[in-house]
């Protein structure tokens, strides 16, 4: 075998675990919302490298909002509890990522820009700047957005106040 050809393989292995990752979230959630009698369709992709599952409402998603809850908690939850239920079937920790009624889409819009305007802030001033405490979702939105406009950046502190310093270049 070509190195090549082991690269290839290696990812196609890859694709076929983080799918039967979706697969395994899919039936778990299609099970949740049939308790919590709410109606919501289920997609499945797998993008940067994990896993990416969404319950998505033809309704509006009104019902659906009950399981993001205020500021996502409720969403954080069922996404630990959906990576324990992938990890019991395949003995392997999850990094799945779960979106409910386009919640995180959103939300990663806006930490996007959040992370460039501080970006440019630093580079104006050339001082670093701290952000406020943020979930680590949250914080790798802003790392990356830090890192397109061509800075660095770090977290400090403790969770659940760690925070990302923006430094300049």
């Amino acid at each position: 075998m070509t190195e090549g050809t082991t690269s290839a393989a290696a990812e196609g292995d890859t694709l076929t675990r983080l799918e039967q990752e979706g697969e395994i979230a899919a039936d778990y959630l299609e099970g949740l919302l049939d308790i919590a009698d709410l109606d919501g369709d289920i997609d499945m992709d797998v993008e940067a490298d994990r896993a990416a599952v969404s319950i998505i409402s033809d309704s509006g998603g009104r019902d659906l909002q009950k399981l993001v809850g205020r500021d996502g908690e409720v969403l954080e939850a069922l996404q630990e509890l959906t990576r324990l239920a992938v990890h019991r079937e395949t003995g392997d920790r999850s990094r799945l990522m779960l979106d409910i009624a386009g919640f995180r889409a959103k939300k990663r819009e806006e930490l996007s820009e959040l992370g460039a305007k501080a970006a440019a802030e630093v580079k104006s001033s050339g001082e670093p700047v701290k952000m406020a405490p943020m979930t680590p979702f949250e914080r790798k939105v802003v790392h990356d957005a830090v890192k397109a406009a061509g800075l660095r950046s770090e977290s400090e502190g403790e969770e659940p106040q760690r925070f990302v310093v923006v430094l300049p270049a």
